[in-house]
């Protein structure tokens, strides 16, 4: 996975004069924090954001006095604070994407004894919205809301590339060809292969992990972000034996999704 000190790149917040500078550079300040890395001084954020110390040091005094951010005055290092987990609950809790289609996920992980999980992209990564864990042998990774993965690796990933806008797609695939430079031919290759899968059949699959197959298929809707869902399950059968099985489960899960949130749009209001 990337390293957490090599964040996406960032938008020019000077270019866009309704931005609020001082407000993007403290976001920029919370995202810094990543699991494994409970505390952080002043150097390591502002390595991390590419911002100078003295900024650092005054906003993050800001996020302490705001409660998002705990200082620990022996170390001179921060913490995130309670309240950041709080503002997650209550994206999660709040969705209405989430409540319509969490029922489908783990009516389907229970009934093929499977992992189902949703994201969205973050920049270079996905994001988990949701994670339903139900596989078929003990598994050493466990995946939850919240959590990253590498969009270059993943089938969650690479079936978001597939979809993504022509812009976005480029200067992410510029991304990642600098910052894997051993391997890029090899990525480069597997990327293309999956965005023709989802562009003949509707998904793709891949293995970065050993014995794990995990198969993704986006969701893409007028005026919603682009979502993937993805099935996995640690296994020591064949990729293609994997994907025969799943891949019906999958597509038939998208779509039952995609009329779930047709269904729930309110109609559309009429001028007169």
């Amino acid at each position: 996975m990337h390293a957490p000190a090599d964040p996406a790149p960032r938008r020019q917040h000077h270019e866009d004069p309704l931005l609020n500078r001082s407000l993007a550079r403290g976001i920029e300040i919370l995202r810094a924090f990543r699991p494994g890395a409970d505390l952080l001084g002043n150097g390591e954020i502002a390595e991390r954001t590419g911002l100078s110390r003295a900024t650092v040091s005054r906003l993050a005094q800001t996020l302490v006095e705001t409660g998002l951010l705990e200082h620990d005055r022996s170390r001179r290092a921060y913490r995130l604070a309670a309240p950041v987990l709080s503002l997650g609950h209550a994206m999660r809790s709040g969705s209405p994407v989430l409540n319509a289609v969490a029922p489908l996920m783990r009516a389907l992980a229970e009934k093929m004894r499977i992992n189902v999980g949703l994201a969205a992209p973050d920049r270079d990564e996905m994001v988990y919205l949701e994670s339903v864990r139900y596989n078929r042998k003990v598994a050493l990774r466990n995946v939850v809301a919240g959590q990253r993965v590498p969009m270059e690796l993943t089938s969650l990933g690479r079936a978001y590339l597939a979809v993504a806008p022509q812009e976005e797609r480029r200067a992410l695939l510029a991304r990642f060809r600098a910052g894997r430079r051993s391997e890029w031919g090899r990525i480069r290759d597997e990327i293309r292969a999956a965005i023709s899968s989802v562009e003949r059949r509707g998904y793709c699959v891949a293995s970065w992990q050993p014995e794990v197959v995990a198969m993704a298929a986006p969701l893409v809707m007028a005026q919603r972000p682009i979502y993937v869902f993805n099935v996995s399950v640690t296994t020591a059968a064949s990729i293609q034996d994997t994907e025969a099985e799943l891949k019906g489960p999958l597509l038939a899960l998208r779509d039952r999704a995609r009329a779930v949130l047709l269904a729930a749009e309110p109609p559309p209001s009429r001028a007169g």
